[in-house]
């Protein structure tokens, strides 16, 4: 039986275990509770940097040798930016532990931050702001969270502009760092075949000279929802449009009624929006439903990718399903999606990498693991009366944030979609381009 199992060290780190005796391999990170939002109006994408920069020399180790040891033993390292978090993660087999904690801690404590590997590394990340200028269902979701959170650093995208990742100094990194990277907010967590105690010990040799208070006060301004509309009219072959409402954050009573509300609308093949706008109207090729949870907000949204020439349909169409949604919810839609989000959660736990995410994120959000039962169980308290109450309050007494690109000649107004959802016109916010 597999068992969580955490100790918090005298400095402050946690450390957290899970045991998988069926495996061979372990996987293992340190996840920070710092992400983009944590910059400074003046530091846009320099989380994101620093992530690149952890691997690019320390003290110790070049770069390349930085790569070539994890290699050598057939193991992988990686991290990874979002919101509020980074983490540093790596898989290796069961014997080579030790050498994947000692250079993520080599990564996070003794980075060297090189002029010349920095300077090379703007231009990478150059090339990706680029690539995702490029790539129009990436650039509609930057827009979609700009706009729901208009001037804010939780809207921002996490890369940063070319020109704010090209004005970064060694030492702005480094006071990024140390103003976040501390051991009240970091949390090392394994998953696989790892044995508790002794990984303990390896983490407290290797990551204890990481700094217990931050060099100057964390940065976290409150968010506010704002919605309004962006559009972007590009000469492509499709549209791809979203439609979002103010959600949940993590720790609302209504997060988990949400994500069973999402999957109802959009969750799969068998979803509303699925059946209604692909399958029986063949409006879209793709559609669905999401809803993020940060941790004083959230953001409930729909997104449909389709030809130009469908978009007068489409969104009335969206806008019915939507209504619909607060007037009637079979309880055979609310056991689907229940059994839908238990399989990913258990599926999940199949995975070492994907088992310690999830702890990492539950220790990060909660301050300890939650059992499954207990994730059950919240689920299970969801009714019909509850998801009905909720769709309402969501679609229809909120601002909706609109975010589109492509061919745009025929998508309604705002004031028209707005109309439909509320009965009432109104011009809110927009950005078109």
């Amino acid at each position: 039986m597999m068992k969580v199992e955490c100790t918090r060290l005298p400095s402050g780190l946690t450390v957290v275990t899970e045991q998988m005796p069926h495996l061979e391999s372990v996987a293992l990170g340190v996840w920070i509770k710092s992400g983009s939002r944590n910059e400074t109006l003046g530091e846009h994408g320099i989380a994101h940097l620093l992530e690149h920069m952890a691997f690019k020399g320390t003290a110790r180790r070049t770069a390349r040798q930085i790569a070539e040891e994890i290699e050598n033993v057939g193991g992988e390292v990686n991290a990874a930016t979002s919101t509020e978090t980074t983490s540093y993660y790596a898989r290796v087999l069961k014997d080579h532990v030790p050498l994947a904690v000692d250079i993520l801690a080599d990564i996070l404590t003794e980075s060297s931050f090189d002029e010349e590997e920095l300077r090379r590394e703007k231009h990478v990340i150059l090339q990706e702001i680029g690539a995702a200028d490029d790539t129009p269902d990436d650039v509609v979701f930057d827009r979609f969270a700009e706009t729901a959170y208009r001037n804010q650093t939780v809207g921002r995208p996490i890369l940063g502009t070319p020109d704010t990742v090209m004005s970064f100094s060694a030492d702005q990194i480094r006071h990024y760092l140390g103003r976040n990277y501390t051991t009240d907010r970091m949390f090392v967590v394994a998953a696989g075949a790892v044995e508790h105690e002794s990984f303990v010990r390896q983490v407290e040799e290797r990551f204890s000279s990481l700094p217990r208070t931050p060099i100057a006060t964390p940065v976290l301004e409150t968010a506010l929802y704002t919605g309004g509309e962006s559009r972007e009219t590009r000469d492509l072959m499709d549209a791809q449009v979203l439609l979002g409402f103010e959600g949940k954050a993590y720790h609302a009573r209504d997060f988990y009624c949400s994500q069973i509300l999402a999957n109802i609308l959009g969750g799969g093949m068998s979803s509303r929006l699925f059946q209604e706008v692909r399958e029986h109207r063949g409006l879209c090729y793709s559609v669905y439903a999401f809803h993020w949870g940060f941790s004083d907000t959230g953001i409930f949204g729909l997104h449909a990718a389709t030809g130009g020439e469908n978009l007068p349909e489409l969104m009335p169409v969206i806008v019915d399903e939507l209504r619909k949604s607060s007037m009637n919810i079979e309880q055979q839609e609310i056991e689907r999606a229940r059994a839908q989000i238990r399989a990913q959660l258990l599926m999940g736990q199949e995975s070492p990498a994907a088992r310690a995410g999830q702890i990492a994120r539950q220790m990060m959000l909660y301050g300890r693991p939650i059992p499954n039962e207990e994730l059950m169980e919240r689920l299970s308290g969801i009714t019909i009366e509850r998801l009905t109450d909720l769709a309402g309050r969501l679609f229809f007494d909120t601002t909706p944030t609109l975010s589109a690109i492509g061919p745009l000649e025929q998508l309604a107004p705002m004031g028209d979609i707005l109309s439909s959802l509320t009965g009432k016109a109104a011009v809110p916010h927009a950005v078109a381009s």
